[in-house]
């Protein structure tokens, strides 16, 4: 591979990120779970108050992946930032480009003085956790999932 670079995404990858968001929630057997439309997406990352931040990785000029994430608040560490996802294309995986997102967001908690970093894993999702375990994460036990 060729001209691999990590960049903060722009209002114009939106089309792609949310195709490759739909390419996630296949691989995790859910593609009828993605109901946001690319106008929320993007205004929800690119309006006045965005919610959200991301950063691509491209090769050669193509967005392959990206990872997004939000700030999160908890009363007893402060604010973390949370990866909502880490996507890189079927084609790409295995390739060392997840490293590569992931390295990134590790160093902008480091500039933007978070507490630390969570996110979840899917506990079936066996690549998933071997490639978290090489950055000796935890994986917490006894919470449980809710949403309305």
């Amino acid at each position: 591979m060729e001209n691999i670079e990590i960049r903060r995404a722009v209002r114009e990858d939106c089309p792609r990120l949310l195709e490759l968001v739909r390419e996630l929630a296949e691989y995790e057997r859910a593609p009828q779970e993605v109901t946001v439309t690319l106008e929320h997406f993007t205004e929800s990352g690119f309006g006045s108050q965005p919610v959200w931040w991301a950063f691509v990785v491209t090769v050669n000029g193509r967005v392959e992946g990206f990872a997004l994430y939000y700030i999160r608040y908890s009363t007893w560490k402060g604010q973390r930032l949370y990866l909502e996802d880490l996507v890189i294309t079927n084609e790409m995986r295995g390739k060392g480009l997840g490293s590569l997102l992931f390295d990134r967001l590790i160093e902008e908690v480091r500039e933007k003085k978070f507490s630390g970093m969570a996110w979840q894993v899917l506990d079936w999702n066996e690549p998933a956790i071997n490639f978290y375990k090489k950055y000796n994460a935890r994986f917490d036990q006894g919470w449980i999932n809710c949403a309305i």
